[in-house]
């Protein structure tokens, strides 16, 4: 149930006929792990805590830096230096009260990957390089929980959903691991400030979606949008077979 105070909280949204009271009760029993409170990390979590997600696990051993700021717009100057988790959740919580926070104060890794995904229905790859993003695309295949994908590069993004229904993987857009040359993070070509905000709030929508049951899910559809020239476009994956009869974690998640 829903606590006068909780009702009076979530009006607009169980104002919405695609909503109502039964939707909202679905987005408080949700379990949600955000995997990076980075740039897409951020928002993605402030805006699934004021929609009311009941549980928001967390994962990241990095610690807040100044040239985080230009783009991570939760945190401040004073925290520099603070690990990121402990001040997303302080803050966080004086957002809503009424999410409990999961706080998993390290990176993921092979070691660590099944214990922490175990304990939530859905998973937001916030991260920003792929040895993670593979590592998180092989788990959540096997563990059979939807990934919802983000990625950001100067002025481009893209979101999809994986492991959704009868939709592809994420070895089914990259069954091989790229040439650490194929793809720079951020921190080598940069990105324009507002861009993690733009995708990380679609990555959040598409997480609602899921939890709620309503609309398009992104399953097999990778949205694209260049913000410099004002382009977007949604492309097809298709799902290979293959990839679904035998998942294992490597031994090796690096880049070539």
């Amino acid at each position: 149930m829903l606590s006068p105070e909780e009702f009076n909280r979530y009006q607009r949204h169980i104002s919405l006929a695609e909503i109502g009271i039964s939707g909202q009760l679905k987005l408080k029993e949700a379990k949600v792990l955000v995997v990076g409170a980075g740039g897409l990390g951020t928002p993605i979590l402030q805006y699934l805590a004021a929609a009311g997600i009941g549980v928001i696990g967390m994962i990241d051993g990095d610690r807040v830096d100044l040239s985080n700021l230009q783009r991570q717009i939760l945190y401040s100057k004073s925290e520099v230096g603070k690990l990121k988790v402990e001040v997303a959740a302080e803050k966080l919580k004086t957002l809503n009260e009424e999410v409990e926070f999961v706080l998993f104060k390290e990176y993921l890794t092979r070691d660590n990957v099944f214990d922490v995904l175990r304990r939530f229905d859905i998973v937001v790859d916030g991260t920003d390089n792929f040895e993670t993003r593979m590592l998180l695309g092989d788990a959540t295949l096997m563990l059979n929980k939807p990934l919802v994908y983000g990625s950001i590069y100067k002025f481009e993004g893209q979101v999809t959903v994986f492991n959704f229904g009868e939709g592809p993987s994420l070895r089914c857009l990259f069954p091989d691991k790229p040439k650490k040359t194929d793809r720079p993070n951020c921190n080598e070509v940069g990105v324009l400030g507002v861009l993690p905000g733009l995708i990380g709030l679609q990555m959040a929508t598409e997480v609602m979606k899921i939890v709620l049951d309503i609309g398009d899910v992104l399953k097999g559809q990778l949205f694209v949008t260049n913000i410099l020239n004002n382009t977007r476009s949604i492309l097809k994956v298709t799902r290979i077979e293959e990839n679904f009869k035998r998942v294992e974690l490597e031994d090796d998640y690096s880049l070539h």
